[in-house]
């Protein structure tokens, strides 16, 4: 499915950022959502899902700073969830749109429940991928082994061994064709040969004491109200445990669904049939 390349200021005035628009003919009165991808991803991590929703719902997919099209950050302190949050209302303030629905994988969950805080009501819905108030140790502990580095391939075949090497026991079931898809989709070409698509500055957020409890999110996550919520976890997940699952549902006042996904860890590509119908069924019922 085609979009639209849109460029347009942070929410500090200081970078151009990036977003894709798949904004179909006729699709100009349905219900807007905003799909944000995590920490290393980027708008491409979305397309997958796109092939599907485009054309039945306008989609607004951006690269946070520092991933993808959009420009690297001088102050790698300003990569954190409420920074992203202003561009994201910088984004749909430049698209004219005043409420959009959210589906937000990994971190993009994190800064929908930031964004929510900042602008109670703004968002009808919101979908969360394999994330919540509570993040498991051993998932963090796994993303801290591998994001930054700034490491070069020389070829795409080398860049889907890596892609395989940090993600195969979250996508077992994988074989070559899947990781040099998902190569293309997380790296880039450089002069010096095939990069992940991130400033590797956005590793700072890790390297912080880990003596320090994790914030906490609940707080966040009540905020939510009666807003409609599906919450997705891979089978698999490393991150978002089940016992953080079920208390998500109880301490949730609005509606509230969620699916696991079969022979998936951190994070579903969201094109998988159980993930796909959820998120379909969903929208269905609580988009407007």
């Amino acid at each position: 499915m085609d979009y639209r390349e849109h460029h347009y200021d942070s929410a500090c005035g200081q970078l151009q950022l990036f977003a894709r628009d798949y904004r179909g003919d006729g699709q100009n009165d349905r219900q807007p959502l905003l799909l944000m991808h995590g920490l290393t991803r980027n708008s491409a991590d979305f397309a997958l899902l796109a092939a599907h929703l485009a054309g039945q719902y306008r989609l607004i997919v951006p690269d946070q700073r520092g991933r993808g099209l959009s420009d690297y950050d001088r102050d790698p302190a300003n990569y954190r969830p409420d920074v992203y949050a202003a561009d994201m209302f910088a984004l749909l303030a430049s698209l004219g749109i005043e409420r959009a629905g959210i589906i937000g994988t990994s971190m993009g969950g994190l800064i929908a429940m930031v964004m929510n805080a900042m602008q109670p009501g703004a968002f009808p819905l919101i979908v969360f991928n394999d994330i919540g108030p509570v993040l498991s140790q051993e998932g963090l502990d796994r993303i801290k082994g591998y994001v930054g580095g700034g490491t070069v391939f020389p070829d795409w075949d080398a860049a889907a061994k890596a892609c395989a090497a940090i993600n195969q026991s979250a996508f077992p079931d994988f074989g070559e064709a899947d990781w040099l898809g998902w190569a293309h989709r997380t790296c880039r070409e450089t002069v010096d040969g095939i990069a992940f698509a991130y400033d590797p500055a956005i590793a700072q957020g890790f390297s912080e004491d880990e003596s320090q409890p994790q914030p906490d999110m609940w707080p966040l996550w009540e905020m939510l109200g009666q807003t409609p919520v599906l919450a997705i976890r891979g089978e698999l997940s490393d991150l978002l445990d089940r016992d953080t699952l079920a208390a998500m549902q109880a301490r949730h006042l609005g509606p509230f669904a969620s699916v696991e996904v079969p022979r998936r860890g951190h994070a579903p590509l969201l094109d998988e049939p159980a993930a796909l119908a959820a998120i379909t069924a969903f929208l269905k019922d609580h988009a407007q």
